[in-house]
């Protein structure tokens, strides 16, 4: 438990100072990647028992929110770790105007190869009928959604949306920002009432200011052509759908950064991988997982 969310000499200290029990950093650490990787073989394991079996479908509408940030690794540098938040619209719970929060959320983490990523999302996601995928513009996730979940609705984060129009705007009005703000808000108001085409034609018919405006309306245009199905903000809304990508970010910073970029941590990649897996089934309230684990060990 301390070592899912602790450096292993900080969790050495907290048990000796509160508990009087004297375990080495070191040891800390074998346990924990010991139960790190069991709860990786059991993931593979089950994946594999699963196959060409048919789950009872749950009828909820699921979001399925997948993503990738960095860490560094002692053996390749920077690698990519891909993380997945499942979780059910019934578990959004409103706060305020502008603000929600989620109640209850399914983590799936993996460094390496998209497939073996993906093999762990649909092993969870599989039993419900109505999946809604909020992601930004990576063709990794949208190829994958096409092509495993056909049916399921696939929306492009409304934000990284407006932040590509922003930076086409803040080089095609590089002396003008009043004029760049109402421009924005006029596509906003276009996008959020389902006419991101006549975005395009406004965009396309734009003569670009300078070289830069030049090579940023390409950008945007290609961006937005390649994910103009996925644009129907209006009709989302009226749904009552999520068309923000936050509660993936937010899980990056949660789940991922907040115990593995901790100071002075010089992470294996197998290591790094089997303390996300502890954290991983903390952060998704399956705890009793992993005690009963070190039950059957015992």
């Amino acid at each position: 438990m301390l070592a899912q969310s602790q450096v292993f000499n900080e969790a050495q200290d907290l048990l000796e100072s509160t508990m009087g029990i004297n375990i080495s950093a070191k040891q800390i650490q074998r346990v924990s990647e010991s139960y790190g990787a069991d709860l990786e073989n059991n993931i593979v394991g089950l994946i594999k028992d699963e196959a060409g079996l048919k789950e009872k479908q749950i009828d909820k509408i699921t979001y399925l929110m997948p993503d990738g940030s960095m860490i560094y690794t002692r053996e390749e540098g920077w690698k990519e770790v891909k993380v997945g938040r499942i979780f059910h619209a019934e578990d959004v719970v409103k706060i305020q105007d502008k603000r929600s929060h989620i109640t209850d959320s399914m983590y799936v983490c993996h460094i390496g190869e998209c497939k073996d990523f993906f093999d762990k999302m649909e092993h969870y996601a599989d039993r419900y009928t109505r999946k809604i995928c909020v992601a930004d513009g990576a063709k990794w996730i949208w190829n994958w959604a096409s092509d495993i979940y056909p049916e399921m609705v696939q929306i492009l984060d409304f934000f990284h949306a407006i932040e590509k129009l922003c930076d086409y705007a803040t080089v095609q009005y590089p002396d003008n920002p009043k004029q760049k703000i109402k421009w924005i808000a006029r596509q906003k108001k276009l996008l959020l009432t389902d006419k991101v085409l006549r975005v395009i034609k406004n965009i396309t018919m734009q003569l670009p200011s300078n070289k830069d405006a030049r090579k940023a309306k390409e950008q945007l245009l290609c961006y937005y052509k390649n994910n103009q199905s996925r644009m129907k903000y209006g009709t989302y809304k009226r749904e009552g759908y999520i068309i923000g990508s936050g509660a993936i970010e937010s899980a990056h910073r949660n789940v991922i950064q907040q115990r593995m970029k901790l100071s002075g941590q010089r992470w294996t990649r197998n290591g790094a991988q089997q303390i996300i897996n502890l954290r991983a089934h903390k952060k998704s309230n399956r705890w009793p997982e992993v005690t009963e684990l070190i039950k059957q060990a015992a």
